[in-house]
């Protein structure tokens, strides 16, 4: 069944999100999150990894976490994106995230069957 407006042939897509949160705003930020992802699930994406950096290689700052995250296309990723009860989120979003930095890829052959594992 397509809904109206939603791509459905697209293939499936894996998103890193880096979240750097709001000093002090770590409640607000889990807040935000458990409810957008309740919204995910309606357009089939979820959290598939929730990740604490603890140190890394190179300069910058840490995010606060990363999130791995999957929808079954991106289409509806994009109808995700545009819903109406994420759209209320937005202040309590702006007020516990600072920054965010998104990729958005296609699930890609993994290495070690290349060197028989």
């Amino acid at each position: 069944m397509k809904e109206e407006g939603i791509r459905t042939m697209d293939p499936a897509i894996v998103l890193l999100a880096h979240l750097f949160v709001r000093l002090g705003r770590e409640a607000a930020f889990r807040e935000f999150e458990t409810e957008a992802a309740r919204i995910m699930r309606r357009y089939g994406g979820r959290i598939d990894r929730v990740i604490r950096p603890i140190s890394s290689i190179g300069e910058g700052l840490l995010p606060y976490e990363i999130h791995v995250l999957s929808f079954p296309s991106l289409g509806r990723f994009e109808a995700y994106q545009e819903d109406q009860n994420l759209a209320r989120l937005a202040s309590l979003r702006r007020s516990a995230i600072a920054r965010t930095e998104v990729t958005i890829g296609e699930e890609g052959e993994p290495y070690f069957e290349e060197i028989g594992i």
